[in-house]
């Protein structure tokens, strides 16, 4: 890692240092044998970009671990995660698990299919108890199946923010037994002091969803409070996110961030149901042509289509993987969920576009650019 990054980080780390109990006393290795396939059941508030990659990185690493066979998994970017499951339930992969077809349950971001899903996941639980692991992707699921309403083992995956969303109140408990919530306590924050640290900018403009669950995605209590600390001021503007209606979740996500143009220095860009690559698109041509800087909250991906800046892991969701898997192994070998290590952390990579720091006018200090670990030097189509 190069020396200024190091500093920088260590400059924003030293402020959220915490001792976190972690547990390393399960096997992640399978058994010599299992008297039947553990069963597992995946729950998903809709389709978004993540919870697909994840789900490989997952698979991928159970391969390692030696809980699935070695096989080549299908990654069309047209491929649907339902698609994937499909893809699954049909590979003997695996003497140990199945990925039975029929337990791959989507709300599509629309609420009432959400409850159905909801009642009928959990009456199943209790009631055939034919699943042994609920992979619960995102913030939705982590929030239906977080309770006291039945007792299967479930990780709760890739939630933006799970404390201030309401699923757990700790990062070092999950507050059930059958249930182990992935967490980084301190991502978002990290994230916005280097943004300013980097930039300096005095008027940030946010759009989210102004809900629980948006404010949670947007990381809204954590802008605000580094926004107090270093002295810089916060522009919301409210869209619409965990909709059916998509194209109704991207023209409200673009017309916040023309609204925003004129009112401030620069963009923070969270996740929601409105971003993908033609929205991408337009919010950077908004920042460009207003001079904005613009930090894309997802990572690098977005970065090379012409946000500024983001941060991201150095390896994309490999890591995230592999805790997952761990965690997975763990809780197949009969440890309980609530008592296994729920902390994710990587130090990030900061990922810098030249080009568009040409366009808005940004200087380019000696500073930022030792800083960064990788420069893109054009906008991607």
């Amino acid at each position: 890692m190069k020396p200024i990054k190091c500093i920088l980080i260590a400059l924003i780390v030293v402020f959220f240092a915490k001792s976190y109990a972690v547990s390393n006393d399960f096997s992640t290795a399978p058994p010599n044998s299992i008297p039947e396939k553990k069963r597992i059941a995946y729950y998903e508030g809709g389709e978004y970009r993540d919870y697909k990659k994840v789900l490989i990185a997952t698979i991928y690493s159970l391969m390692k671990l030696g809980w699935i066979d070695e096989i080549e998994v299908p990654d069309n970017p047209h491929q649907t995660t339902a698609q994937l499951w499909e893809w699954l339930s049909k590979q003997e992969i695996s003497k140990y698990m199945d990925f039975p077809e029929n337990a791959f349950y989507s709300s599509n971001w629309d609420e009432k299919l959400r409850e159905d899903n909801k009642q009928s996941l959990i009456k199943r639980l209790n009631k055939q108890g034919d699943i042994d692991l609920v992979f619960a992707m995102g913030t939705w699921a982590g929030l239906d199946l977080a309770n006291d309403k039945h007792s299967t083992p479930t990780i709760v995956m890739t939630s933006s923010d799970p404390i201030s969303a309401g699923i757990i109140s700790s990062p070092n408990d999950s507050g059930y037994d059958h249930l182990m919530v992935q967490v980084d306590p301190e991502q978002h924050a990290r994230q916005i002091k280097l943004y300013h640290e980097l930039i300096g900018f005095t008027k940030l403009g946010v759009a989210f969803e102004n809900t629980p669950v948006g404010r949670s995605y947007a990381a809204i209590d954590t802008i605000y409070a580094a926004a107090e600390e270093r002295g810089f001021e916060v522009v919301p503007c409210y869209t619409k996110s965990d909709i059916p209606d998509r194209n109704l979740a991207v023209s409200s996500l673009i017309e916040c961030y023309q609204y925003l143009a004129d009112k401030v220095n620069s963009f923070y860009v969270p996740e929601q149901g409105g971003i993908g690559y033609a929205s991408i698109k337009k919010i950077v041509s908004i920042a460009n042509q207003h001079k904005i800087s613009s930090f894309s909250q997802y990572g690098y991906d977005d970065v090379k289509y012409g946000y500024l800046l983001s941060l991201s892991r150095p390896l994309g969701h490999l890591k995230e993987g592999q805790f997952l898997a761990e965690r997975v192994s763990e809780i197949l070998n009969g440890a309980k969920p609530r008592d296994l290590n729920q902390i994710f952390e990587e130090n990030p990579d900061i990922y810098l576009n030249m080009k568009t720091a040409e366009i808005i006018g940004f200087h380019l200090n000696a500073y930022l650019l030792a800083a960064a670990d990788k420069l893109y030097w054009r906008i991607e189509d």
